[in-house]
């Protein structure tokens, strides 16, 4: 298993430790500030980001100190002094930290995790943080994709090999069940996860064998409850299907066996697997399903969907594991607010840029989302923390670029979804079995409307600002203009 309890405390930025120790050497160590992570684009175009990497970015804060080793090595560098390296040796965590559950459905510009404390503590915690949601949001926002294509016919994550290193197969194929997948090929991630397992063969095993018609008998003597049979090496209608059946009937049928399945791993599935299924129907195993990979992706499988394919599940592999239509998240990490100790009046801060996007909303803040009567996802409010949201007598938002267009909610419920996960460097949330978490997903991804989850020109969800933060943003902006 990869160990979860590996001190992570060096996963930073450079820049992170010399900001730190000038912190510290300004007096500023006791200084709290605020922190936002946000995203400002849905990978591949679409409508909505799944959340993922909770867990581990829980498990590595719960493991995060300075070892001597690390101290001694940040010394041979000759840029920190004796003061920093002192405080590194007895860093501890007192920060607040919010986030998004795994599972739900986020959107550009909120954040989706806020961290509240010391400014060196915040500030070191920003490399970590980025790489683990930024990963696992992703990955689990494109399996969401490709398992929505399916129309409910199973996914299968095959990806392990094509990942880009160790970490990301495997904790990429936890980020794809929560996506909705229904097993991994990677037996640690299976392991560990409790994600189920499966796989079948490789052309290689067929290609071992004098004939393929040995291959495939010699797997049936082995498996025959769970017998696949790999059908293109050579001729899928010429040779793969007629040797499958032979097989069938000489081996799995004396047994009081049925085939689980085949599989096609290249050609033109659409027509290979309407010839396929007709062939395994007339030979009397309807119920021998066919499942088909190679290279495919949301697109593909919708296509093959629509071309009327014969196709009961599929294997994707490296454009899911790698997001390789779209393989960056882009979550970034900024200040939104400080204090001196002590203080109970925050002190705003805002980044201006010369790309409007770029602009950061500021304040300590949390996300509220409105459902209506029927459970349905309308908006997404995000207010400062201190504002409470009442829909009793309606809601009214407006665009908060836009901002004559506006809208009223009724009958309508507001639910903070800014969840509490540590306090003072406590944790205090107990991140729930990834099974459920899972189930989570799928719920939630129902409460939104078919228009938000379009591949292509998705309706823009609503992202709004409470009035009184657009206020304090706009009043930001307006004095830092003068």
């Amino acid at each position: 298993m990869l160990d979860v309890k590996r001190n992570l405390a060096t996963m930073v930025d450079f820049y992170e430790l010399t900001m730190s120790a000038g912190y510290l050497d300004e007096g500023y160590e006791n200084k709290v500030s605020v922190f936002d992570m946000f995203f400002r684009r849905v990978p591949d175009g679409g409508g909505y980001a799944i959340m993922a990497g909770l867990q581990q970015f829980i498990e590595a804060v719960d493991n995060l100190h300075f070892t001597e080793d690390d101290v001694k090595f940040l010394e041979s560098t000759g840029v920190f002094n004796e003061r920093f390296l002192d405080y590194l040796r007895h860093f501890e965590l007192h920060c607040n930290i919010w986030a998004i559950e795994e599972g739900m459905p986020i959107f550009p510009h909120e954040p989706i995790v806020t961290v509240e404390g010391p400014c060196i503590e915040c500030q070191m915690l920003e490399t970590l943080l980025l790489v683990t949601f930024n990963h696992q949001c992703l990955i689990a926002t494109k399996s969401n994709r490709i398992v929505r294509s399916a129309e409910g016919r199973p996914v299968m994550e095959f990806g392990a090999r094509r990942a880009q290193g160790y970490d990301a197969a495997y904790y990429g194929a936890r980020a794809t069940y929560i996506g909705g997948v229904v097993s991994t090929s990677c037996v640690m991630a299976s392991r560990d996860f409790g994600i189920p397992a499966s796989g079948t063969m490789a052309h290689s095993w067929v290609q071992m064998f004098p004939s393929q018609y040995e291959a495939f008998k010699k797997y049936a003597e082995m498996y025959p409850d769970a017998c696949v049979l790999l059908v293109d090496t050579y001729n899928v209608l010429k040779k793969g299907i007629p040797d499958a059946i032979r097989v069938f009937d000489e081996v799995l049928k004396p047994l009081g066996k049925r085939p689980k399945g085949v599989r096609i791993d290249s050609g033109d599935i659409a027509y290979l697997s309407k010839k396929a299924r007709k062939m395994l129907d007339d030979a009397g195993y309807p119920d021998c399903t066919i499942c088909a990979s190679n290279s495919l992706d949301e697109y593909l499988v919708r296509d093959l969907i629509m071309q009327g394919a014969r196709v009961d599940s599929f294997g994707i592999g490296e454009n899911m594991i790698t997001a390789k239509s779209d393989p960056v998240f882009g979550g970034v990490y900024k200040l939104a607010a400080v204090k001196d100790a002590g203080s109970e009046e925050y002190e705003p801060k805002i980044k201006i840029s010369e790309t409007a996007e770029k602009l950061t909303i500021p304040g300590k803040k949390k996300v509220w989302r409105i459902f209506d009567q029927d459970g349905k996802a309308m908006a997404d409010l995000i207010t400062l923390f201190d504002e409470e949201v009442s829909t009793a007598n309606g809601i009214t938002l407006f665009d908060p670029t836009e901002t004559w267009k506006e809208r009223t909610y009724v009958n309508c419920e507001a639910k903070c979804i800014s969840t509490p996960i540590y306090e003072n460097g406590k944790r205090v949330y107990e991140s729930p079995k990834l099974s459920d978490i899972r189930a989570f997903c799928k719920q939630q991804v129902a409460t939104l409307w078919d228009e938000v989850k379009r591949f292509e020109n998705p309706h823009g969800y609503y992202v709004d600002l409470s009035q009184k933060l657009w206020d304090t943003r706009n009043d930001l902006l307006k004095s830092m203009s003068r």
